[in-house]
């Protein structure tokens, strides 16, 4: 019998996949979803302070290799979602809650707020355009934990998740201080930031300009980035970044993931991928006589 599942925290996951912030989780019934066609826990779309309309068209492409996005987190802010909270509250399966804001004040009190739906993880987006003093709370050690600490005061026993940025000299360094500052587990990469210009237009192609790069292309970073957390760190690490297929899951788990977000590979395959990922884990691991998945977390480093 192969045993797929992992924890977070003491989260227990069915199988390692998670759906990640900003790809389908926009409501109650796509969260269902993902978890009907088998997802392991599914993260929300980040949830605000204030009511964000968001940046305009074109704000996602499809660039050969991958996606690039500049969305602006659109959203209805923290106050207006009650509805949506309500029926996320009713969902068994692990819901993984993602909130951002631009300051310290903002995380704590949308924590404050959506605390008393009990949700199971709140996940700290601190590595999309949330900026303090001109740079990312993820960018700056000292930034980052101070915003883990300030949640984790007010987060009674939800556990708590902060999303860290590829784009640093130290990932593990920043991922360090988070876990001194209270972080139970750690998400690891947001995107890349990257552009793409239209030649003949003379113009970049985004209407921002310039955007988040997720899917295949940014996979060796992500693997690279998991690999480096998972040498500083004693919490369990979450793996997001270029999943398409069983193998590259398998990869990101021997890196050191205890689990494996999903975000780029639902546009490219369909939401019934998160089925093909685990099928193909349990065959791979089947065929190389391995039984639980605890088995293969961070063996890349013996």
């Amino acid at each position: 019998m192969i045993d797929l599942s992992t924890s977070i925290a003491g989260v227990k996951l069915k199988n390692p996949t998670i759906l990640s912030s900003g790809i389908l989780g926009t409501s109650p019934e796509l969260i269902k979803r993902a978890f009907e066609n088998n997802a392991g826990a599914a993260t929300i779309k980040s949830i605000g302070p204030k009511l964000r309309d968001g940046n305009n068209n074109p704000s996602v492409i499809n660039f050969g290799h991958g996606l690039l996005n500049a969305v602006g987190l659109p959203g209805p802010g923290y106050k207006n979602m009650d509805v949506e909270f309500n029926e996320l509250s009713k969902i068994k399966d692990p819901v993984i809650w993602s909130i951002y804001g631009s300051k310290i004040e903002d995380f704590v009190n949308i924590t404050k707020y959506i605390i008393k739906y009990k949700p199971k993880i709140i996940e700290l987006n601190i590595s999309c355009p949330n900026k303090e003093n001109g740079m990312l709370f993820s960018q700056d050690k000292k930034s980052a934990a101070n915003v883990t600490r300030s949640v984790k005061e007010v987060a009674e026993k939800t556990i708590i998740i902060p999303k860290l940025s590829p784009n640093v000299a130290n990932i593990s360094e920043i991922a360090y201080a988070c876990e001194k500052a209270g972080a139970d587990a750690i998400n690891a990469i947001n995107t890349v930031q990257g552009m793409v210009i239209n030649i003949d237009a003379k113009k970049p192609v985004l209407y921002y300009k310039k955007g988040g790069m997720s899917g295949p292309a940014i996979r060796p970073i992500a693997v690279r980035c998991v690999y480096d957390i998972y040498e500083n760190v004693k919490i369990p690490i979450i793996g997001t970044g270029g999943i398409t297929n069983g193998r590259d899951a398998i990869e990101m788990i021997q890196a050191g993931a205890s689990a494996v977000g999903i975000g780029s590979a639902v546009y490219y395959h369909g939401i019934n991928v998160f089925g093909n990922i685990v099928n193909e884990i349990k065959e791979w691991m089947q065929e190389n006589s391995y039984n639980s998945i605890k088995e293969i977390i961070g063996i890349a480093h013996e």
